[in-house]
């Protein structure tokens, strides 16, 4: 880590959440709170006297709230944006600060659970780390519009599946991805993006809703069919099996436990390997860390293919880098011409 300390504005309307976070963030050495706020308005005020690295945002605050807060923002200059709210009841609203601009999301336990407050210490803390260091520009893509699928000539494709995984900058990326694969799209899809409990639920709902192929949050026993896309729910690792009847369906799992994520990328990369073989895409895309690098490995010992997104489109080049320092990526490709890949390809 760098020596020089990652400064950050926290925002809050409660006293006691704006001095716990700082004292908790204050616990790294590489983070400095240089001011808290307590509300949108007052924020973007101290964004212009402080001219912090990184902002640890609530979204329920009165005036100005924290949606209202990132739009506000955004149209001055960009900055990392940590979500730190209370939205286990409403993961839509978080979802559309992740659309608006927001880097990650922290879940905060509520005011009838303040002595839980000190168990997100690590988890705010790290995610202000990869919030210092994303590239705010490839965070705001513009998403394709409705009926913008892209269409190609029917060939015999070279994949029976295809497996995404994904992380910091995934919800902005698939939301760019997934709605220009056609509705006659001849392979399933599996893909693990990292969120927190209860959002894959809901971002699936809103994939879906501007995409012609179906997108969905995994169930237990949903069949992998063309022109499908199952998301791994948060909290358990999704896996594909192949049933007595040949079906290759989903299965749901919190083991294995020893893992630095849930779902893992790798669980998933390493069940699709040994379904459907050399028959099988994985693609690894932006995010934090080596997630996917064994993974990747597995579906290449199989006889599989592996494509990364390239550096240049990543928000973060974490993931794919591992990949390609591996000698593992068999094609790299910026977000704008991955779409394309994948038709070409199944």
């Amino acid at each position: 880590m760098s020596s020089i300390p990652i400064r950050v504005l926290v925002v809050d309307d409660s006293p006691y959440m704006r001095k716990v976070i700082k004292e908790m963030l204050e616990m790294s050495p590489v983070i400095e709170v240089v001011a808290t706020a307590y509300d949108g308005r007052d924020a973007l005020d101290k964004v212009t006297q402080f001219l912090p690295d990184v902002v640890v945002l609530d979204l329920e605050m009165p005036v100005l709230d924290g949606i209202g807060f990132l739009r506000a923002q955004a149209e001055r200059f960009r900055l990392p944006v940590v979500i730190c709210s209370i939205h286990d009841e409403n993961s839509e609203k978080a979802l559309i600060a992740l659309e608006a601009g927001a880097v990650e999301f922290v879940h905060k336990p509520s005011a009838l659970a303040n002595e839980q407050i000190f168990g997100i210490e690590e988890n705010l803390i790290e995610k202000v780390y990869i919030a210092a260091n994303v590239r705010l520009e490839k965070m705001l893509l513009t998403p394709p519009a409705p009926g913008s699928a892209l269409t190609a000539a029917p060939t015999k494709g070279m994949v029976d599946a295809i497996v995404i995984g994904i992380s910091t900058g995934g919800p902005q990326a698939l939301r760019q991805l997934v709605p220009v694969l056609p509705k006659s799209f001849p392979v399933p899809i599996a893909m693990v993006l990292h969120m927190p409990v209860g959002f894959t639920g809901p971002f699936a709902e809103r994939l879906n809703g501007v995409s012609a192929i179906e997108v969905m949050e995994a169930r237990e026993g949903d069949e992998m069919k063309p022109g499908r896309a199952l998301l791994a729910p948060a909290g358990r690792h999704l896996s594909l099996i192949k049933r007595y009847d040949k079906k290759v369906v989903a299965h749901l799992d919190i083991n294995p436990s020893n893992t630095y994520h849930r779902p893992s990328v790798d669980v998933l990369f390493r069940s699709a390997a040994d379904v459907y073989g050399g028959r099988l895409l994985g693609v690894v895309m932006t995010g934090m860390g080596n997630e996917g690098t064994i993974g990747s490995g597995w579906i290449k010992a199989g006889g599989g293919l592996i494509y990364v997104e390239s550096e240049q489109s990543c928000v973060v080049y974490g993931m794919p880098r591992s990949v390609v320092e591996a000698g593992l990526a068999d094609n790299i490709f910026p977000l704008e011409r991955m779409a394309l890949a994948l038709i070409e390809i199944a």
